[in-house]
């Protein structure tokens, strides 16, 4: 693909009668044959070609994991439908069914993390409320919020403790009817777990269980759309990854942009830039350049053109 479009560009630009023998020279005769518009609109898409080009694939060699830690893993079950069956306890200590809270045409924000973790859970949560403070959508009326513990020995009354501080951090007004706290017995809990792919165990040495940290975004139907890993987020990975789980009905004219021009990146929890629609954009907007410079000359010549009739 590099080399293809790489060689485009000198199919179109070689021909040139270049008699120049410097490359300043040689631009400046590229930009007088081009005109500065056209110029401008082959600059930027070169621009664009060179860091699509350069970008390099991130990789590295991973550890083996103690025996202690064997099963405690991600694996990402995209595109899976959540057992909307499975009862828990909130908050307020009420029965309900995890899909109490799909269904609703709002996009889902769901995490598993155990309220007396003495580690990860806490940084966890934190990141999490500081990238929901960051975007404008709030929990209730844009999406809903669900926290679950995933420690049968957990109940409710610890689970509106850590709702209540929850909120304190959060500080939107109005989004305590969409942050949801819940409790459950073991069977719902590894259920809802193995359906994520969500590997956790319980570590006798340390008295803590090893788990892995992340957020599960998904659609209003209850199927899962992204993994954003890790325990801090960029408010706009979030934003996009609940416009896009919510089809877009939740999103403004600018998300629906950004939403083309970015596309998910499962490996780095993030959306970045799509090489492929880089491309795209910079082509349509090449063409709209040389449209516009084409136009610009033929009023050009018009214009002396009827200059020289006046003078005759």
């Amino acid at each position: 693909m590099k080399g293809t479009k790489l060689g485009l560009v000198q199919r179109r630009i070689n021909p040139l009668p270049f008699r120049a023998a410097t490359v300043r020279e040689r631009t400046a005769c590229l930009r007088a044959r081009l005109g500065r518009p056209l110029y401008c609109a082959c600059a930027l898409w070169l621009l664009a070609v060179c860091a699509w080009a350069g970008g390099a694939a991130e990789g590295g060699r991973k550890e083996p994991l103690p025996s202690e830690f064997e099963g405690v893993e991600l694996v990402e079950h995209l595109d899976a439908q959540l057992p909307l069956g499975l009862e828990f306890v909130d908050e307020a200590r009420k029965k309900v069914t995890l899909g109490a809270y799909f269904g609703q045409n709002r996009p889902v924000l769901m995490v598993l993390v155990y309220f007396q973790c003495p580690m990860l859970c806490t940084p966890l949560l934190n990141g999490m409320v500081d990238a929901m403070k960051e975007v404008s959508l709030t929990p209730g009326k844009d999406y809903e919020c669900v926290i679950v513990s995933f420690d049968p020995l957990e109940g409710p009354g610890l689970a509106a403790r850590k709702k209540e501080s929850f909120l304190e951090a959060y500080e939107r007004p109005g989004a305590g009817t969409g942050v949801h706290f819940l409790t459950g017995e073991k069977a719902s809990i590894a259920r809802l777990a193995e359906t994520i792919g969500f590997g956790y165990k319980w570590v006798e040495r340390d008295k803590m269980y090893a788990h892995p940290a992340s957020l599960y975004v998904c659609t209003p139907a209850g199927r899962l759309s992204q993994y954003l890993k890790g325990v801090t987020f960029e408010p706009r990975t979030l934003r996009l990854a609940l416009i896009e789980a919510g089809q877009g009905k939740i999103g403004t004219a600018s998300d629906e942009l950004a939403l083309f021009c970015y596309q998910y990146d499962p490996a780095k929890g993030k959306y970045s830039l799509s090489a492929l629609k880089l491309m795209r954009i910079t082509g349509i907007l090449t063409v709209a350049a040389i449209l516009l410079g084409l136009a610009w000359l033929h009023r050009a010549r018009r214009k002396e053109g009827a200059e020289g009739e006046l003078k005759q």
